[in-house]
């Protein structure tokens, strides 16, 4: 009997097991309570400006953690959990590896589906941004070198941020408003994802899921962006992380692929953690600084 495909290849079955990290690393939970004493460490032991608001929502909040100077570059960091779950608190620990290199590290905080929809997500995350530019001064950070890195989900709303018209989303921003981005084992085609049980707490249509599709995205600017892939993941993950090298390479952007061995859909992000690691390092190639500059 011929299987009925659902989306590429797949069954239905299969394609939900393609994007079931869950089931696919059931130590995940481990990874979480990890992260969530990492973050709570880091906010009790690094200077922060906790739960500041971005917008009216009570979800709109960020954290920020200084660099130890005046004026210098922010990564902002964008937390995973396939769009409902998770939140800010899980990735304050990503400050431990940039601080010492000199970066300010900001994490957002966005409301989640299914009670907030794509575009508001996206929207969200947007206005984070937005509301950082305007208000750098205030926190020592240089608003002319503002990167964005973001795990998963995550990684799928740095790229947007990466796509944003910022003139059109706000009076006075400018067009190249972000610098640069990192992914780390984002999702970038959204089709699949409205086709998989996932979309039960997403509730993307057709259109919600191509708008919101980095793959479909402009980029009016010429932004460095570094996909990061363990070998560890499905194959559907590895034919995202293709499908937007092609894309920007087309675009004759600047690009790198960074590998992972080792890893899987997780563990990358604990490489956030360390201030000398292999994920660090490109971070900091990719804003022109140097280890513990």
């Amino acid at each position: 009997m011929s299987k009925t495909i659902v989306y590429g290849d797949y069954s239905q079955e299969e394609l939900d097991a393609q994007y079931n990290n869950r089931a696919r690393y059931p130590e995940f939970t481990g990874y979480f309570d990890d992260w969530a004493a990492w973050s709570e460490v880091t906010r009790q032991t690094l200077p922060g400006h906790l739960d500041v608001q971005y917008g009216d929502l009570p979800c709109e909040t960020l954290d920020i953690f200084p660099a130890s100077e005046d004026n210098a570059p922010v990564q902002v960091m964008v937390h995973g959990g396939y769009w409902y779950s998770l939140d800010k608190h899980h990735d304050s620990f990503v400050a431990e590896g940039l601080r010492p290199n000199g970066v300010t590290t900001v994490v957002i905080n966005y409301g989640l589906a299914p009670e907030f929809g794509m575009d508001e997500i996206v929207r969200q995350n947007r206005a984070a941004v937005a509301w950082l530019w305007r208000n750098a001064d205030e926190f020592g950070v240089d608003r002319d070198r503002i990167y964005t890195v973001g795990q998963s989900a995550g990684g799928h709303l740095s790229l947007m941020l990466m796509a944003t018209d910022w003139p059109a989303f706000g009076d006075g921003l400018p067009a190249g408003l972000v610098k640069g981005g990192a992914s780390i084992s984002g999702i970038y085609d959204l089709e699949p994802i409205r086709l998989c049980y996932l979309n039960d707490k997403v509730g993307m249509d057709e259109d919600v899921a191509r708008r919101n599709a980095p793959l479909y995205k402009t980029y009016p600017v010429s932004l460095p962006l570094m996909v990061v892939s363990g070998d560890i993941e499905s194959e559907e993950y590895a034919r995202q992380a293709r499908a937007m090298e092609d894309v920007w390479r087309a675009l004759r952007y600047p690009y790198e692929h960074l590998k992972l061995p080792g890893h899987n859909h997780f563990t990358m992000a604990h490489q956030l953690k360390n201030s000398d690691s292999i994920l660090i390092r490109a971070l900091l190639r990719q804003m022109k600084l140097k280890v513990g500059q």
